[in-house]
This record gives C-alpha cells, structure tokens and sequence, in this order.
C-alpha cells in the first residue's frame, strides 16, 4: 500500500502537477540507470578476465559511446513515431469537426453528460468550446483520444536526454580506469562509483515518484550488483579457462 501521507497536500498552497509527457524525464530516469547497469556489467566482465586497464578502458568507452548514440536513436525514433500517430489523430479529429460539426457537438455533450453534467448544462459546455475551432479540437483531442495538442512530446529533447543520462551513468564504473588506475584498486574504486551512483539515481527516482527512498534506492543498488557481480564471474571464469 502507498503511504497516504505522501500524497497530504497543504490547501493553503494550489498543487501544480509536474508535466510527465514531454519524453525527457522518462528518457533522463531509464538513460542513467541503463548507462549504469549496462557499462558497469560490461567493464567488471572485462576486469573479470584480468586483461589489462587498456582493455578495460577501450571496452569501456566503446560501451559508453555505442549505448549512448544506441540509446538517443531510439529513443528519437519512438518518439517521433508516438508524435506522428498523434498528428494523425488530430488531423482526423479536425477533419470530423469541420464536416460533421453538428455531430462533434452532441458527442462532446454525451462525454459531459457520462461525467455528471445535467443535459442543459452540457449543451451549453459544449456550444461554448465549440464556438472556436482551435478550443474545440483541444477540448476533443483531450476529452475522447486523451492527448494535449500543445504538448505531444519532444522527439529530439528525449534524444538529448537519453544520450546525456546514458553517457553519466556509463561513465561511473569507467572513471577508474580514464584516470590511470588499474588491479583491484581500479576494480574496488568502479564498484564503489557505481554503487554510489544506484544510490543516487535510486533516490533521485524516488522524488519524482513520490516512493520511499530507501527502498527505491536499494532496488537500483540491488540491479547494479546483480548485473557486475554476474558478469565479473563469467569474465573470470573465461579469463581463467583462456590461460
């Protein structure tokens, strides 16, 4: 169950709800964890073969830059895809408005009627949204498809977000190894780089969910050292069965 008390709003103060559908924040929250998960599996797998810091720091920056660019371009491609669709949607739903006006009308007072509205009551509601053709597609895009035409999400803003994100959780476990560390000092300092990073992006997750922070903070930990330690045992295994 969720705790109530999280949700307690101060009524002396108007809540103002954060804007989920733009596709950064998404894009930002799965970037950074997949960047931390993904590099840090890949860099302890290729420590784990003992092959040397070069190796370890080639494997990782490939990993780094190829799942950045991998994860931006298809982030940019879902979410032109999402937006074209709800263009199409749209473009529909104006077409409908200027050729069946009438109609348009009488099913927004049905919708207004379903939610509570007295039948008078109704038809004026919808005879007023109906009066412009700009308020009338926005009334209708969000009353029956659900969508904000202002607001169908940014296809490039969600690239940047997922390539940035990606690349500063990717970096994490890396760090070591860019600055010249190498043996079990380089091993123990990505480990604690990315442990500390699930922390934070665990918490961080926890602000936007309004969950409880421990909680969100150990499952991101938990992944992580799922993932490195899974890894770092195969990589040793065949490091060890290549000798």
């Amino acid at each position: 169950m969720h705790d109530r008390a999280a949700y307690t709003l101060d009524h002396e103060t108007p809540h103002v709800h954060r804007d989920m559908r733009s596709g950064g924040l998404r894009a930002a929250v799965f970037g950074i964890s997949d960047g931390l998960v993904s590099n840090v599996s890949l860099v302890l797998g290729i420590a784990g073969a003992n092959p040397g810091p070069g190796v370890v720091r080639l494997a990782g920056l490939a990993g780094l830059l190829g799942g950045s660019f991998s994860m931006a371009a298809g982030e940019y491609v879902s979410m032109r895809a999402q937006r074209e669709a709800f263009e199409r949607e749209l473009e529909v739903e104006r077409v409908e408005l200027e050729a069946h006006p009438h109609a348009e009308q009488r099913e927004l007072e049905q919708i207004y009627v379903r939610r509570g509205m007295t039948p008078a009551i109704a038809e004026q509601a919808a005879g007023e949204m109906m009066a412009n053709p700009e308020t009338a597609l926005s009334t209708h895009a969000r009353e029956e498809l659900g969508l904000d035409p202002q607001n169908l999400g940014s296809p490039v803003q969600a690239a940047l977000a997922s390539f940035g994100t990606f690349a500063l959780g990717a970096l994490l476990p890396l760090l070591p190894y860019l600055t010249g560390a190498s043996g079990n000092g380089a091993l123990f300092a990505a480990i604690v780089l990315t442990a500390l990073g699930a922390l934070g992006t665990g918490t961080v997750l926890s602000f936007v969910t309004q969950r409880g922070r421990f909680r969100s903070a150990m499952r991101s930990l938990l992944i992580c050292a799922v993932a490195g330690a899974a890894t770092y045992g195969i990589g040793a295994a065949i490091g060890v069965s290549t000798h």
